[in-house]
This record gives C-alpha cells, sequence and structure tokens, in this order.
C-alpha cells in the first residue's frame, strides 16, 4: 500500500500513537462533559491492538497539539473526547488547532479508518465497540448552525 499524502489526514496503523493525557478524577468538576469524554478516551483504548494508529485525546488538547505540529508530526484530534472549562473555550481551541493544521475527527470515524475494512482480522471485536454510539460530549451544539470557527 502506498504512502497517504500527508495532506489527506489519513491515519495508517502501525505508523500511529495514541496520545491520552491530562484524564485526571481532579478535573471532574471543571470540564465540560468530563464522564462523557472519558467513556470515549476509554472506547479509544479497548484492545489498542485492533487499531494502532494516532490520535490525541485530551481536557485542555490546545497546547499538546500545537507542540505535536511544532514538531513537523501530523495530529488528529479526537473531538468526541477533548473538552475543556467552557464550550466556548473547547470551541476556539478545536477551530485554532485546525487552523494549525490539526484534523479533527470523531472516535468512531479514526477506529474505522484504521481498521480499513472487514477484512481486517479483529473487525468483528472492533464492530463491537462502535455499535453503541459514543455518548453525547456536546460536540453537536458546537456545529449546529455551521458555526464559522470550524470552517
Amino acid at each position: 500500500m502506498a504512502a497517504a499524502r500527508p495532506s489527506l489526514g489519513r491515519v495508517l496503523p502501525g505508523s500511529s500513537v495514541l496520545f491520552l493525557c491530562d484524564m485526571q478524577e481532579k478535573f471532574r468538576h471543571n470540564i465540560a462533559y468530563f464522564p462523557q469524554i472519558v467513556s470515549v478516551a476509554a472506547r479509544m483504548l479497548k484492545d489498542p491492538r485492533s487499531y494502532p494508529g494516532l490520535a490525541l485525546t485530551s481536557l485542555y488538547p490546545q497546547n499538546t497539539t500545537l507542540d505535536l505540529l511544532d514538531r513537523g508530526l501530523q495530529v488528529h484530534v479526537v473531538v468526541d473526547a477533548c473538552s475543556s472549562r467552557s464550550q466556548v473555550d473547547r470551541l476556539v481551541a478545536l477551530a485554532r488547532m485546525r487552523q494549525s493544521g490539526a484534523f479533527l475527527s470523531t472516535s468512531e470515524g479514526l477506529i474505522l479508518q484504521l481498521v480499513g475494512d472487514a477484512v481486517h482480522p479483529q473487525f468483528k471485536e472492533i464492530q463491537k465497540l462502535i455499535k453503541e454510539p459514543a455518548p453525547d460530549s456536546g460536540l453537536l451544539g458546537l456545529f449546529q448552525g455551521q458555526n464559522s470557527l470550524l470552517h
């Protein structure tokens, strides 16, 4: 299989990593949708051998994302596994990361991209993970009305 062009934002199994940070219980009362964010992050960790790929999940992902981009790495932010103290801060951080070159995706989108298709040896196991929708982490409200910050 030929290498993907970086501009397409493809996640390639075997050349990617999952980076999970700042998922600390002490932030529970300060982070919007904390339980849902932790649930989605846990979903990404269910069986990392099945889909070894790049993803960033964090409570405060902006600085980490910018640091990784600065090092020349391609970054995919798992938007349904990231949050902030307010939805405004979350929206602006997502927009800033996208403007800086990060790819925004959902946990399901990244999992499916890493699996590729039903030929994947663990497809049936992974299918069980995504059969249940990720919990609502407040993203729909950010995208309703085609928010201009995310375009």
